[in-house]
C-alpha cells in the first residue's frame, strides 16, 4: 500500500501546477480580448496602428523590466499521465 502522504503530495503540487496553467491560459485571454478589436477589418488601419503603437511602448518597458526580475521560467508542458 502506497504511503498516504506522499500520494497527498503528489496529488498536492500536481493541483499548483494546474493552477499556474489556469492562471497562464486566464492572462493570455485576457490578452487576446485586448488585441481583438485590432484584428477586425477597419478602413482607418493608419489611425490604429498608431494608436497601438503608442500604447505599447509603455508597456513593452514594464514588460521587459519585470521580465529581467524574474528568473527564466521552463516552457509550459502538458503533463505526461504514468
Amino acid at each position: 500500500m502506497k504511503d498516504i502522504h506522499e500520494v497527498l503530495r503528489r496529488k498536492q503540487a500536481k493541483y499548483a501546477q494546474l493552477a499556474k496553467q489556469i492562471e497562464a491560459l486566464q492572462q493570455a485571454a485576457d490578452k487576446l480580448r485586448e488585441v481583438a478589436p485590432l484584428l477586425t477589418d477597419s478602413d482607418d488601419d493608419s489611425m490604429v496602428l498608431a494608436e497601438t503603437e503608442e500604447e505599447a511602448q509603455p508597456m513593452s518597458r514594464a514588460a521587459s523590466a519585470s521580465n529581467q526580475a524574474q528568473p527564466a521560467k521552463p516552457a509550459n508542458r502538458a503533463p505526461r499521465w504514468p
